[in-house]
């Protein structure tokens, strides 16, 4: 009867050189990793999607300012537009014509036809 108590190393054929990538990607069947390039491309992966994301938000920001921008040049426009109907509309009270109504008017006063004026020495 043979002997079959060999060791594992036995078990194990010799590797001969390998002379072509194809042959070095692959050991006993399956792939081999490149953990080292793996783990650049993820850091790639995050260092791109990191900016990507800065700048998606700055440019959400510049949008929202600019935004808030053109309201406040509404609101100032607004703002313009109703000083300048206040002024207009102070103008309009000042008017002696109307002050000389309302006191006609209102209050019964009456214009003299003639004025006389004294100088004191």
């Amino acid at each position: 009867m043979p002997i079959k108590n060999k060791s594992k190393a036995n078990n194990q054929p010799k590797r001969k050189p390998v002379e072509n990538e194809a042959e070095l990607t692959l050991i006993k069947g399956r792939p081999r990793l490149n953990h080292l390039l793996r783990s650049r491309c993820r850091i790639a992966f995050v260092v791109f999607a990191v900016l990507a994301m800065a700048v998606v938000i700055r440019s959400g920001i510049s949008a929202s300012r600019g935004y808030a921008l053109v309201a406040t040049q509404t609101q100032a426009q607004q703002l313009e537009l109703e000083n300048e109907r206040l002024r207009v509309e102070i103008a309009q009270l000042k008017s002696p014509q109307r002050i000389k109504q309302i006191a006609e008017d209102e209050l019964g006063m009456i214009v003299p036809r003639k004025m006389y004026f004294s100088h004191e020495r």
